[in-house]
């Protein structure tokens, strides 16, 4: 059986039809403390299949220099059956074309053999830190590949050896300033797939993995269910606040695992906030549900259409907001949150009711700034939102008009916009550091760091099977909802979250060597629809950068 491989780079996909390609160098340049990847593909030519002797187990090894960080995944394939929409965009906009419907390469196991059958290709992730010691100057990595077939079998190939040359720069990357970045994390799911019986043992056991990896890629804001988060459907109850009522309009708070979670967040690296929607969604139309207890038999402590400036939600609100305000000083937290009305109101016809919403919170809680992902400019011209998050299709107009945002996408936009997809090509999603940094916004949001259900359900879905919430006619995309996926003993990252965590080195190294947003060197990034989307141009700047850098 004919076996090759090659080193490549990690923003192509490989799919399982992939033809042969030769290795080409990567030209990698790096600064002393910085993260990056590349792939080890392989694949068998046979004949027709016949047998278990036409398989084979090949082996990857990695080698480097001392102190590096070199973590060998092997990359597994989902099924996606669409490509998602519109499907009437350029070549550089999508990805698999061709190969759509079919297996596309997304989850990344901690493995390092492959069972390789014939005429299939199969690749391998390494991801190699650089110590921020290391000494400046060309490194060489070795890559050795072992392919072995089962016993029984002719004798084994000749393992094959790469090299892959590495430029280290003389710069170290500072710490990212001045932009957040939150995706939802969605504690139900965690004990959905898990088997956890609410808060026990097995959740706090299982939680710091995935806190931990939300830090490893970059974010430093983390969701807080203090209450069941009103979002996407009704949720399987997830309330960390312990609330007895005592009477019939007085209530007790206890804080204990709402600081718990807040503990081992900080822990793992995480220094902001962000704190549960106090209104439902699309509209802030009714008050959230609020459980007697954590939720254990779901008993609410108002019916689910409660309005929300109803006098029993604010007579809840009078009481919660206070004692939040106290448990928010005491943990050093009130500079580090974000507080929320409702999620993704939507023009003139939600306008009147979280004005409602939001007058309610000033009279009860004037100390509390509010942010909340909502597009439409006419909320912040009103001073209803402290901090909007806009979609990145009207973002530039909040910029245009000088009003301070974050940003994000969610479903939507697609196409030329920026995004991070099961068929947004590579390249285009390590452009989001440089895209962040080249205007003044001052976060990003994103809804689906681990949402594992059926669309606005409490029925969870295999993640390795079903990528957009079985939603896809209904305008949600294949890659939308999570970014990682449930294992065994934690998370097992994806590509697209891997590319998205390494391109936001990129906004630290603009930001360390003080680059300017109107540098002509990023005149390019016109939009978050109209900038280069090769690898080669992202590369050569970066390489530019390093080099300025170093001398």
């Amino acid at each position: 059986m004919a076996f090759s491989s090659w080193v490549a780079s990690p923003y192509v996909r490989f799919f399982p039809s992939t033809p042969f390609r030769p290795s080409q160098p990567l030209d990698i340049h790096v600064a002393r403390n910085e993260r990056f990847s590349f792939q080890v593909v392989m694949r068998s030519e046979g004949p027709p299949v016949g047998g278990i002797g036409d398989l084979q187990t090949v082996r990857v090894a990695v080698s480097g220099p001392e102190g590096w960080a070199i973590r060998v995944r092997r990359v597994e394939y989902v099924p996606v059956r669409h490509h998602n929409l519109p499907v009437d965009v350029p070549v550089e906009d999508m990805d698999g074309v061709s190969e759509i419907p079919g297996y596309v390469p997304d989850p990344l196991f901690d493995e390092d053999t492959v069972l390789l059958p014939p005429r299939e290709t199969h690749a391998f992730w390494i991801t190699v830190q650089v110590p921020e010691d290391a000494s400046p100057g060309e490194r060489q990595l070795e890559v050795t590949v072992f392919p072995q077939e089962q016993e029984g079998t002719a004798q084994a190939l000749p393992p094959l050896t790469h090299s892959v040359s590495v430029t280290v720069h003389d710069v170290v990357l500072a710490p990212r300033e001045g932009f957040h970045i939150t995706h939802w994390f969605y504690t139900d799911a965690l004990m959905d797939y898990y088997g956890t019986k609410g808060f026990d043992r097995a959740f706090w056991a299982i939680l710091p993995k995935y806190l931990q990896n939300i830090v490893d890629h970059g974010l430093d804001t983390l969701y807080v269910p203090v209450f069941t988060p009103p979002l996407d459907g009704v949720k399987r109850p997830s309330q960390l606040l312990r609330v007895s009522r005592i009477g019939s309009d007085t209530y007790r708070f206890d804080w204990r695992d709402v600081r718990r979670y807040i503990e081992l967040a900080r822990e793992a690296g995480i220094t902001h906030f962000e704190w549960c929607h106090l209104f439902t969604q699309w509209g802030a139309k009714q008050a959230i549900r609020v459980y007697e207890g954590q939720g254990q038999d779901e008993k609410l402590l108002w019916p689910a259409s409660t309005r929300a400036t109803a006098p029993t939600y604010r007579t809840f609100l009078s009481q919660f907001l206070p004692a939040f305000y106290n448990f928010l000083t005491e943990q050093g937290l009130l500079d580090h949150s974000f507080f929320h009305v409702s999620d993704e109101p939507h023009g003139e016809e939600d306008l009147a009711q979280y004005r409602a919403a939001r007058n309610l919170l000033d009279r009860l809680a004037p100390w509390m700034s509010v942010m909340d992902a909502l597009s439409d400019i006419e909320y912040a011209r009103q001073g209803l939102v402290n901090m909007p998050v806009p979609s990145i299709r009207t973002a530039l107009q909040f910029v245009e008009e000088g009003i301070p945002c974050w940003c994000y996408y969610c479903c939507s936009p697609r196409g030329e916009y920026l995004n991070r997809l099961l068929d947004t090509p590579l390249p285009k999603i390590a452009m989001h550091g440089l895209l962040f940094y080249r205007w003044p916004l001052q976060g990003f949001l994103h809804w689906g760091y681990n949402y594992w259900y059926r669309s606005q359900t409490r029925e969870l879905i295999d993640p390795y099977a079903v990528q957009d919430g079985h939603r896809w006619a209904r305008g949600w995309a294949y890659g939308d909802p999570f970014v990682v996926y449930p294992g065994v003993d934690g998370p097992v990252d994806s590509i697209r979250w891997e590319v998205f965590a390494e391109s936001l080195q990129d906004y630290r190294l603009l930001q360390t060597l003080g680059i300017s947003r109107d540098d002509e060197r990023l005149a390019p990034l016109r939009s978050f629809s109209e900038f280069p989307k090769s690898e080669e141009w992202r590369r050569e700047l970066r390489k530019g950068l390093l080099g300025e850098a170093s001398k």
